[in-house]
């Protein structure tokens, strides 16, 4: 009974801890929180749009708050070799060993939000064509890509924009590729290009 009455309280002090850091307390009263992505090819500089995404935006700053992207991996850079154009940088799912990382609830799509897929944005990833199933893995477009902006069905939904650091994912997109027998993808890098960091930056920066 101990035991059990351990187990639960661990699990709970863990929820509580990671409820404890919601985005939306972060910079409330700021539509467009920035954030400094640091990588171990650059550092990246983001701003993000809550006027248009914010369930999407508190998600993302939930997770920036509670730590959870150092470490993690981008683990998937895509290119489409037919067509001659780059399509997606994607990450913060995997640690350096890809070993899938901790996961809150999903969160609703907020792909009808006007913001489109265009170059340069970040936009949220779900899993198995189910919309609402976004976590903690997010992508930046590397075109204009616009298939994936809703129609008929639901798109992905955007929620920023890259304001500095376009030369690292420059680089990260050039960084060779193979397949990744653990996830089962094509498009993993050879050398694991990690997130060192992602910190809040002063709403005046």
């Amino acid at each position: 009974m101990k035991r059990i009455f351990l187990l639960s309280f661990i699990l709970l002090f863990a929820h509580s801890s990671f409820a404890a850091t919601e985005g939306k307390f972060i910079q409330k009263d700021n539509m467009f929180p920035r954030v400094e992505i640091v990588t171990t090819l650059g550092s990246i500089v983001v701003e993000m749009d809550r006027s248009r995404a914010p369930i999407t935006v508190n998600n993302f700053l939930t997770y920036v708050a509670d730590g959870s992207y150092q470490g993690s991996v981008f683990h998937r850079v895509e290119r489409d070799e037919d067509n001659e154009r780059d399509f997606v940088i994607q990450g913060g799912g995997y640690d350096k060993d890809y070993d899938g990382l901790y996961e809150g609830d999903p969160i609703f799509n907020e792909s009808g939000n006007g913001l489109k897929n265009d170059m340069y944005s970040i936009a949220m990833a779900y899993q198995d064509r189910k919309p609402h199933s976004g976590t903690r893995q997010f992508f930046f477009n590397m075109d204009d890509n616009d298939h994936l902006n809703p129609g008929r069905d639901w798109g992905f939904a955007v929620f920023g924009m890259v304001m500095d650091g376009y030369e690292t994912l420059d680089k990260i997109m050039r960084v060779e590729t193979a397949f990744n027998e653990k996830i089962g993808y094509s498009f993993v890098p050879k050398d694991p290009v990690v997130i060192l960091n992602v910190k809040v930056l002063d709403a005046n920066q």
